[in-house]
């Protein structure tokens, strides 16, 4: 609004009864208490993630992708009407969240990731929706993790075809609305979140640091690299540690102040050792462009060296699937999902039917 005008997802906010301004109850959409500066603290946020997310939108898509920095306002999105698709994607104890964007649109996403045309929005294309946002919702992750100082684990996700009076929302939700371009295709998203995150995120951002560590300055414990983080807060801060603990090996008396102006202190070095998951889980968007062996694998069997030097042409080698079950598809050796076979054309493809889970996944490759 610095130029004088409104945007229109700000009148349409100012219509619904949504944001700071209260004009009364209205059907077009939910008002929520959430602040101006709530708002801005999580479109600021979510503006560092447009880039990531734009790269992992083109990445598993295929298609050229643009994304404009998002629009947030409180409330429920207004002006929505028929079939939608939600992809629901909580943050655990982080709250409720999840996208919503129209059926048309849904398809759009579908389409160019399956790399098919004319396509329905069956199960098939929900699940490779499904595995759009997902990993769309990674920078986001990271970003807002980083932001309020609490590692979200999000809940697996899942989408689903509803009508607009039947979508559901988060507690006191806010919202963020991208406008996408996939290739020739316009879409328009929504990113739904509660409030109360919203506000935890700009008073983490207003702090400088997150919730958790700030909650753990009133009292110094763990090891001696946390201590020696925990000292460096204090110091920082003006407060005084309880007296007799040790820090790194060192004894420091009681009667030291931290919050006098003359008294002398050591040194203290920053600790080498890694704190807290959030920043470990944000590094994953430097592995996004990185290669991977992908493979299909139509079965197995065992033979004896005397039965391999015995085949010739026209051998049938009998595999332990049976026909019409499903084919493994792994990556790096990894099983990561199933599909069946499919021809494209003149070639031989596959179409993914089940994917694996999270924790199966990552209990596989360790």
């Amino acid at each position: 609004m610095s130029d004088g005008s409104l945007s229109q997802d700000e009148i349409d906010a100012l219509l619904a009864g949504t944001g700071d301004i209260d004009l009364g109850d209205s059907s077009g959409g939910g008002r929520s208490a959430v602040s101006g500066g709530d708002l801005e603290g999580l479109k600021a946020a979510l503006s560092e993630t447009v880039e990531q997310q734009r790269s992992n939108m083109a990445m598993i898509t295929g298609q050229e992708v643009q994304i404009a920095p998002p629009t947030v306002n409180g409330g429920t999105p207004s002006g929505l009407s028929g079939e939608m698709v939600q992809i629901t994607y909580n943050f655990g104890d982080a709250g409720g969240h999840s996208y919503l964007l129209s059926a048309d649109d849904a398809m759009k996403f579908a389409s160019a990731s399956m790399g098919l045309d004319d396509i329905e929005l069956d199960a098939a294309a929900l699940n490779a929706v499904q595995e759009v946002f997902s990993q769309v919702s990674g920078p986001v992750i990271n970003t807002l993790s980083d932001k309020t100082g609490v590692t979200i684990m999000p809940e697996p996700a899942t989408a689903a075809r509803v009508e607009i009076s039947n979508a559901s929302y988060p507690n006191d939700p806010v919202y963020a609305r991208y406008t996408v371009t996939l290739a020739d295709d316009t879409v328009t998203l929504y990113e739904l979140f509660e409030s109360s995150f919203a506000a935890r995120l700009s008073a983490g951002a207003a702090q400088g640091m997150g919730p958790q560590q700030a909650g753990g300055m009133g009292q110094m414990g763990g090891g001696p690299g946390q201590q020696r983080q925990q000292q460096q807060q204090a110091m920082q801060y003006g407060m005084q540690p309880q007296g007799g603990q040790m820090y790194g090996g060192g004894q420091m008396g009681g009667g030291m102040s931290f919050g006098g102006g003359a008294n002398v202190q050591s040194v203290q070095f920053p600790s080498l050792q890694n704190h807290g998951g959030s920043t470990e889980q944000g590094n994953i968007g430097l592995l996004m462009d990185v290669y991977m062996e992908m493979t299909v694998e139509l079965g197995r069997t065992k033979k004896l060296i005397r039965e391999i030097l015995g085949m010739g042409e026209g051998t049938i080698i009998e595999l332990d699937k049976l026909a019409g079950e499903p084919v493994d598809i792994l990556v790096n050796h990894k099983l990561i999902a199933k599909g069946e076979v499919v021809v494209i054309d003149e070639n031989f493809g596959v179409r993914v039917t089940e994917i694996v889970s999270p924790m199966e996944r990552v209990s596989d490759m360790t």
